[in-house]
């Protein structure tokens, strides 16, 4: 056998614009867009000075690479892929979709994000269905913690694969085992992880998996997506649908004016005009999809770890506490921490957003989310702030 040559490791620091005034550690919150994403927003908007040179092919190109890039990312298919505003278009999608009979449940968790209420609440006056809301019995949400929960009038377990407020990572193919056991569905809510963990649809076990674009997945505001298991397209009932969810929209000179019908993919809960794809969202989102794939979200997810790892071993444990997992395993990929009280978290963090170390206050908790443009110097930066 030939030998190999070993790769070279990347510096992928250079894939972005250097933020020269702050320590960014907010991946979780919103990304800063990587250099080929920022090109490709420019060219499109030079494209729209002279757009006779664009064919109309134009309008399937992006969007249908879009979901092959993003079906390869989860370990589904292009056609399972809607491609929406945000993680909120596709909960609502399921919410109101389904049939629902009075005395249904649905199964979320205490303090999810809120689009996990604000999708589901008002389900409860429009179909008389019950939203349960479950607490964790320890310190973390467990799998645990929601199969207890499920009763035999359980429809649809919807929760977040890792939470915003603590960076925890629910084991989700024991929660879809216990669902698909008495017929109920799993809604996966990935915004906090894709892009930066490895998945598979599949051995995940979900039914549905939501994830807005600007968090991991590197992309602007107002992009998302949401996969629907191939099974459930007919179970689901469209609503009104984009106009090129028609069969045979390409051809804008023979379109079906008289008894239109959605395609059979998850191109009817597409946003309507692809999120603005021919002037900036969807061709950015296009490149920034394609450069975490190159990137590989096991790179993003080793050196989080080693980071996150570094920074709680270094916390000041006098001051601070951890607020994820330690074991790196059961989390994310960032992790919380917080001062002895709220009154002297909520301190702590004004105090580093002072000296421009940019992270979140979530639900008590101070978050930090690096990514690849990180390194040890950011966290030794956070440790000097955080100790006197």
């Amino acid at each position: 056998m030939a030998a190999t040559t070993a790769p070279l490791k990347m510096d992928w620091r250079q894939e972005w614009f250097e933020i020269e005034d702050a320590t960014y550690l907010n991946v979780a919150g919103q990304s800063p867009m990587p250099k080929v994403a920022i090109r490709a927003a420019q060219s499109a908007l030079e494209a729209k000075k002279n757009p006779h040179h664009k064919s109309e092919s134009t309008f399937y190109e992006v969007p249908n690479r879009l979901r092959e890039s993003l079906a390869k990312l989860i370990g589904g298919k292009p056609e399972e892929i809607a491609l929406t505003t945000g993680a909120s278009a596709g909960v609502a999608a399921v919410a109101f979709g389904l049939a629902w009979k009075p005395g249904d449940e649905v199964i979320t968790a205490k303090g999810e994000f809120p689009l996990q209420y604000t999708a589901w609440k008002p389900m409860e006056e429009r179909e008389g269905i019950k939203v349960k809301v479950v607490a964790p019995r320890e310190r973390f949400l467990t799998a645990d913690d929601l199969i207890a929960a499920m009763t035999p009038r359980t429809r649809v377990v919807s929760v977040s694969l890792v939470r915003f407020d603590d960076g925890s990572l629910l084991d989700a193919p024991r929660v879809a085992a216990a669902c698909h056991a008495q017929g109920a569905l799993l809604l996966l809510d990935a915004s906090q992880c894709c892009g930066a963990l490895p998945m598979d649809v599949h051995q995940l076990g979900a039914d549905f998996l939501v994830s807005a674009g600007y968090k991991w997945l590197l992309s602007p505001f107002g992009t998302g997506f949401f996969w629907i298991k191939s099974e459930h397209l007919s179970m689901v009932r469209p609503g009104p649908f984009y106009w090129m969810a028609l069969p045979g929209s390409e051809n804008f000179a023979a379109l079906n004016f008289e008894d239109p019908k959605p395609a059979h993919s998850a191109k009817r809960w597409d946003a309507p005009e692809w999120a603005s794809y021919y002037n900036l969202n969807l061709v950015t989102m296009d490149a920034s999809v394609e450069f975490v794939s190159r990137i590989g979200p096991e790179t993003v997810l080793s050196h989080n770890r080693k980071l996150i790892d570094q920074m709680f071993e270094r916390l000041p444990k006098d001051r601070c506490v951890p607020a994820s997992p330690l074991d790196p395993t059961r989390r994310g990929p960032y992790g919380c921490f917080a001062a002895r009280s709220a009154e002297k978290t909520a301190e702590l963090y004004q105090h580093l957003r002072r000296e421009n170390v940019v992270v979140s206050l979530r639900e008590g908790n101070i978050r930090v989310a690096p990514h690849l443009f990180n390194s040890e110097r950011d966290i030794d930066r956070l440790i000097s702030v955080i100790t006197p």
